[in-house]
């Protein structure tokens, strides 16, 4: 078994001069990149167990992450635009030995330990040797989703679940050594993982847009054509605006749709252009654990497409709630099993949807509903739990309704989800005021975004008199009003 560096290490003994990353201010061979990493390594003190990251996407920001997995650490990033709270949060929960970040952002770390790294960062003339600390069992990385608690939950993940998954990918999509990766997503969700380690170990190189770049998709293609990008691992909603193009950029050869539901009427004038996937995966399972190649396939009577089937190095079963397999188009929970199962969750948390069989083999249940077609193919249903997609992240209503109700003006405080006419989730906040006259909602939603990213900020805000109850006293969730909201292409 090896490690994330060791794929790296074998990069760059082969092909050191070989272009691995770069952004609007510079280039990196893969060569450089090794150099720089090992220079950001030797400033680290020994040992560290958890090292935040809190940078702007940068070719510094890569060369950080791996010189804190050649350090046998695991890296926790944290978008720098997150609220204060939410990253004091996690940093605290991971009790990180220090954060990796810019000047620019001290004022927001300052009750951690810090480590600079700048623009422009050169690795010392003759870089110190610093040996690849990392063992395939340790932790890789600490991602963050909302936890049904109604605190955010991190997963830990290890160096030999990437491993796993760069392999996976490596067996499906070929990518080779003119192959140029688009890194589009924040730092905090799986498709980084993808973008990031699924191309440069595999001998790809990443090409990274700036934040203006990215939130403007004709200056993203543009992008795209002037750096011959072939890849692009997305949201399902970055598909659907390069869908509503005249053209897309000759250099594309896939894109990858994952973290929500994919729609026919997102990608129909995409198809007959470029090959597109449709991937399903937990970040409790690393990435993803199935596939399902949109070219050729017929999406479903809802418009949707299925999750495909288990990517190399994975099996999935669909079980009961007695770990029982369900028969041929019955209802089952989706259960993972394979190398890209995680150690589980850090601190104080319930893991129990991990669990080890009598057989030996670890499995996770994913609380999502599924149903087996005879071609093989998994359709996903929905949840079993609250737990809802939006914007491509999973969100927990209560985890909502947590950080609402804790605000000083609310008395009583309910955080639903529903779905508009194309099957989309959205959060509507009811609220009972403390005191009615004085009440403000504009100066609770400030409140939350102080705590909450704004995909987690509800849509809709419902003052109420009083809240609906149930005979034995909750909240009579059904009576809520619903405030409707239409989808729109």
């Amino acid at each position: 078994m090896e490690t994330i560096y060791d794929y790296l290490k074998r990069q760059v003994e082969t092909r050191p001069e070989a272009l691995a990353v770069f952004d609007e201010h510079r280039r990196l061979t893969f060569g450089e990149l090794d150099a720089l990493a090992t220079t950001v390594a030797a400033a680290f003190p020994k040992h560290p167990k958890f090292v935040g990251v809190v940078m702007y996407h940068s070719v510094e920001m890569i060369a950080a992450l791996f010189a804190v997995l050649k350090s046998g650490a695991a890296y926790v990033p944290v978008e720098p635009s997150f609220p204060i709270e939410r990253i004091r949060f996690i940093m605290q929960e991971c009790d990180v030995d220090f954060i990796l970040t810019e000047h620019e952002h001290a004022g927001k770390l300052q009750e951690f330990p810090l480590q600079f790294i700048e623009r422009g960062m050169n690795p010392t003339a003759l870089p110190p040797i610093v040996a690849n600390a990392a063992q395939p069992q340790d932790a890789a990385y600490v991602l963050y989703t909302s936890g049904s608690t109604g605190a955010p939950k991190g997963v830990v993940v290890e160096n030999r679940n990437v491993c796993h998954y760069a392999r996976a990918f490596a067996d499906e999509f070929r990518p080779t050594e003119g192959d140029v990766m688009l890194q589009y997503s924040v730092c905090s969700f799986d498709i980084f993982v993808e973008e990031v380690f699924a191309s440069l170990l595999s001998g790809a190189a990443l090409a990274i847009p700036s934040d203006d770049v990215r939130s403007d998709v004709h200056r993203l293609m543009r992008f795209v054509e002037e750096h011959g990008v072939t890849i692009i691992s997305g949201f399902p909603y970055l598909l659907l605006e390069m869908n509503k193009l005249e053209r897309i950029p000759s250099s594309l050869r896939l894109l990858i749709s994952g973290g929500d539901v994919l729609r026919e009427n997102y990608i129909d004038r995409l198809l007959p252009q470029v090959e597109i996937y449709n991937t399903y995966g937990p970040s409790e399972t690393t990435v993803c654990a199935s596939y399902l190649r949109c070219n050729g396939t017929q999406a479903l009577p809802d418009g949707t497409y299925p999750i495909g089937k288990a990517v190399a190095g994975v099996a999935i079963e669909l079980l009961d709630d007695r770990a029982h397999r369900v028969p041929m188009g019955k209802i089952g929970e989706i259960c993972i099993f394979g190398d890209g199962v995680s150690r589980g969750y850090i601190g104080k948390r319930e893991n129990e949807a991990f669990v080890t069989l009598e057989d030996g083999r670890r499995m996770y249940r994913s609380g999502d509903l599924g149903i087996l077609q005879p071609d093989g193919n998994l359709l996903f249903l929905y949840r079993k739990d609250t737990q809802v997609m939006i914007l491509g992240r999973r969100v927990e209503p209560f985890e909502v309704q947590n950080i609402l109700c804790d605000c000083r003006e609310v008395e009583k405080g309910v955080v639903c989800a529903h779905t508009d006419d194309r099957g989309l989730a959205y959060l509507t906040a009811y609220v009972v005021p403390k005191d009615a006259k004085t009440f403000n909602m504009s100066s609770v939603k400030r409140t939350m975004e102080k705590f909450l990213p704004s995909y987690m900020i509800p849509e809709f805000f419902v003052r109420m008199g009083a809240m609906p109850v149930t005979p034995n006293g909750k909240v009579n969730g059904g009576a809520l009003p619903v405030v409707l909201k239409s989808g729109c292409l």
